[in-house]
């Protein structure tokens, strides 16, 4: 056990300046272009599922809270709302940022989601004006400011907020991961969260559903320890919107619209994370 904690603190230690740097430049995006950002978006007409692909991509923490609002309100289409969702990464970036040689890896994974939420919200906007539910109903000039992410703070203490609760949580999880490795044995691990198995992301998907921001860095810290694949944590980063999810439950008054969101969500990020799979063995990549 004296290991276990000695090299739990030891990699978070090494983690927390770079970590501190990430979250320096994500406050400074969230002050100083949100609402601009924001605006954008509900702007976008039928272009909306490429504006929330990539607008969902800025790591900031409060967009996937405005895009469900959006949606409750009809501001934005439901391709809008998915393309948000799906890439959204939530706490996965600034911790990607801050682990050693991760940068390519980074790098891949926004683009891949980028992609997915761009073509997935398309194709749903697609047939929502084929099945005559249109456009009708967005109405851009609703627009109010959701509520943001510690924007009252100051940058440099909002930064600090964040690094320090990420850091702990970092160290909880993995101090968390090693216990159960030197306990139960990493095979027993491996084999419960279906390592190697084609059908993993599968799993991984099911738990990005849970609406909490902790959800992505669980799935990080699996990532980066080698217990998920890359399709596992893009399947499981793309049905995990964070606390957006659950403002959309609360907002949106359709319950029967929530769960279709909610499947094709989940069917979206599986199935994507079991494509990127089969593709990278076929490839030989890793």
């Amino acid at each position: 056990m004296k290991e276990v904690l000695i090299d739990t603190l030891l990699d978070g230690i090494r983690m927390l300046p770079f970590l501190l740097a990430a979250y320096l430049l994500i406050e400074w995006i969230e002050h100083r272009s949100n609402d601009k950002m924001k605006r954008i978006l509900i702007n976008s007409g039928r272009y909306g599922p490429l504006g929330g692909a990539v607008l969902g991509a800025i790591p900031q923490c409060g967009f996937s809270v405005a895009a469900a609002n959006f949606y409750s309100e009809r501001v934005i289409t439901k391709g809008t709302l998915l393309a948000v969702f799906l890439s959204t990464s939530d706490e996965a970036i600034p911790v990607l940022l801050a682990a050693p040689k991760s940068g390519n890896i980074l790098l891949k994974l926004i683009a891949i989601k980028i992609v997915i939420g761009f073509f997935a919200g398309f194709l749903v906007d697609l047939i929502e004006r084929k099945t005559k539910r249109s456009f009708d109903w967005i109405q851009s000039d609703k627009y109010k400011s959701p509520e943001n992410c510690h924007c009252e703070r100051g940058i440099l203490s909002a930064a600090l907020y964040h690094t320090v609760t990420i850091f702990l949580f970092i160290l909880t999880v993995s101090f968390l991961l090693n216990t159960m490795f030197y306990y139960v044995g990493k095979e027993s691990v491996s084999a419960f969260l279906m390592t190697d198995s084609l059908f993993q992301p599968l799993l991984t998907g099911l738990f990005g559903l849970i609406p909490n921001c902790a959800v992505s860095l669980v799935l990080t810290q699996l990532f980066l320890a080698g217990n998920i694949s890359f399709g596992s944590i893009v399947a499981g980063l793309c049905t995990g919107a964070g606390i957006g999810f659950a403002v959309l439950l609360k907002a949106n008054r359709k319950f029967k619209e929530n769960i279709n969101i909610t499947v094709l969500l989940y069917i979206i990020g599986a199935g994507s994370g079991i494509l990127i799979d089969i593709f990278m063995s076929n490839m030989n990549v890793i």
